[in-house]
């Protein structure tokens, strides 16, 4: 029982008796129970090397995703821009979905509506629910913009929803000016990234596409800067501060930093902060566009270059100090504006920083899994530090994501022994973590479970899981923090040799036994 005066965490109740006794019963009685030593045998096969070449001629199952679905990624980005009110165009349970799955990485209320698509929308189009929705949700919520992007059961029965939302303009449903930018984004094909894509450029399309006729690039004199799928919101900071410091003015496209952290000071915020209508408007005028995730932005790249007629800049994100010096290089030479010696200083930082760890983290071996951008951008910090990576798992990478990090890893003797792999999902990563046993694993939340089945094997075979990505549902406010510039980098290899240290404690605490090293002095 509880008690004010003595609060007990949760997880030991389903240890106590009653509990046990329970858990049996159900098993014996409503479970077609394998023994525990069936279960045993069964798990042991799976860490084989005959189950791995099963496992990987796998083709129409998919086992734990690497991924999520586009609409996830449209919620995102819509979330970006100044009052804007994300609305999917489908089913109740879609959106909850996506509301609770930011909510749990976040820890904020998550603003986003469904038009409640069920049966009957399923067989008759989904023209109604969207002609009551928007008038509804406008209302009700007050947006500037509604974002609309669609789910499965939309996609699959043919909703246009270019002609949903005139036809709803044309009956007075919403105003004829009132901005109700789309994507049709099937969670059934591409991922959540290709869902950001696909929102963004439905937005800039819809603010630009018949007003270029009085836009030039560098007219206004700013950068443009796309960050794509992105949830570190430190990032978003880190670039705005670099820019600051260069006295570069420049334009995030899609800023959610505010309405994903605000202040708890008794004041709810719908809306809070992101990019302007007037910046979006204006973003034709700049004198280029930064796609900060290129291998995550194809339709935006074709907008931005065919209809802006910005040349983008070839660059990599720019995570670790090359990718870093590159971009920064770069944003120089388009605004003329020089490297500030405190860009300077902090580089330096980072490079003390990277010495001072580089005996913890050389020759280690590391398995990686997520975005294209993003596991590019965590090997790139890998060499720099002389860590070696070994599998590298981007579900939703391209073909053209996979010649350029086969490329990559060819070219440093630290990625010798490396393999890339795309459309693998994480039960694919769990056969390699048994077969080609990496010493920690790097991703999101999801990989606890790896780690716990390696782990269930024996202490030896534990490969321990490094969070850094996206989602991180079992541990809080990491993603205040950076992955980008410098100060991106210096985060990032401190956790890195941080856990390599508190891997080397655990392995050397036995009194009298393990304990024979220089704990002080690392």
């Amino acid at each position: 029982m509880q008690t004010v005066d003595d609060i007990k965490p949760c997880y030991p109740l389903f240890r106590e008796e009653d509990y046990k006794v329970s858990l049996k019963n159900k098993q014996d009685l409503f479970e077609e129970r394998h023994s525990p030593e069936k279960v045993q045998e069964v798990f042991l096969w799976t860490t084989t090397q005959e189950y791995q070449d099963l496992n990987f001629k796998r083709e129409a199952l998919t086992v734990d995703p690497a991924k999520a679905c586009q609409p996830l990624g449209a919620v995102l980005c819509a979330l970006g821009f100044e009052k804007t009110l994300p609305y999917v165009h489908g089913s109740q349970g879609c959106v909850s979905y996506f509301r609770t799955y930011f909510n749990r990485h976040f820890k904020e209320p998550i603003c986003c509506v469904s038009d409640s698509m069920t049966e009957d929308a399923a067989v008759f189009g989904g023209q109604k629910n969207m002609f009551d929705g928007l008038e509804n949700a406008k209302a009700i919520y007050k947006p500037e913009m509604i974002a609309v992007s669609t789910t499965c059961m939309a996609e699959v029965i043919g909703d246009d929803l270019n002609a949903f939302i005139n036809n709803a303009k044309k009956e007075g449903f919403v105003p004829d000016e009132f901005p109700v930018p789309f994507a049709h984004t099937p969670s059934f094909v591409g991922s959540h990234v290709t869902g950001w894509d696909n929102m963004f450029e439905g937005i800039m399309r819809s603010f630009t596409l018949n007003t270029m006729a009085d836009k030039a690039p560098g007219k206004n004199g700013k950068l443009n800067f796309v960050p794509g799928f992105e949830t570190y919101l430190g990032n978003f900071r880190v670039i705005k501060r670099m820019m600051a410091e260069m006295g570069v003015d420049a334009t995030l496209l899609s800023d959610p930093t505010e309405v994903l952290d605000t202040p708890a000071d008794g004041e709810f915020r719908m809306y809070a902060g992101g990019t302007t209508q007037a910046e979006i408007k204006d973003a034709p005028n700049a004198i280029s566009t930064f796609l900060l995730q290129p291998y995550q932005l194809d339709k935006t790249k074709k907008l931005v270059e065919n209809t802006w007629n910005h040349e983008v800049p070839k660059l990599n994100i720019p995570m670790g100090v090359d990718w870093t010096d590159e971009f920064l290089m770069k944003v120089s030479e388009l605004t003329g504006k020089p490297i500030p010696e405190s860009l300077a200083t902090e580089r330096g930082r980072l490079v003390d920083l990277m010495s001072d760890s580089h005996a913890w983290l050389h020759g280690k071996k590391f398995a990686l899994y997520g975005d294209p951008d993003f596991v590019m951008g965590m090997v790139k910090i890998l060499f720099e530090c002389g860590a070696e990576p070994t599998h590298v798992v981007s579900h939703n990478g391209t073909k053209r994501w996979l010649k350029a990090m086969e490329k990559m890893l060819a070219e440093s003797p630290f990625g010798a022994n490396a393999k890339a792999y795309t459309g693998l999902d994480l039960w694919h990563l769990r056969s390699l973590c048994f077969t080609d046993k990496p010493d920690f694993l790097i991703g999101n939340t999801y990989g606890k479970f790896i780690q716990r089945d390696t782990l269930h094997k024996g202490k030896a075979f534990e490969v321990p899981l490094i969070r850094i990505g996206f989602p991180l549902f079992d541990r809080h406010h990491l993603h205040r923090q950076t992955t980008v510039g410098y100060e991106g980098a210096m985060q990032v290899v401190t956790t890195l040799v941080n856990a390599v240290l508190e891997r080397l404690d655990q392995e050397t605490m036995g009194m009298a036994t393990t304990d024979y090293n220089f704990d002080l002095v690392r």
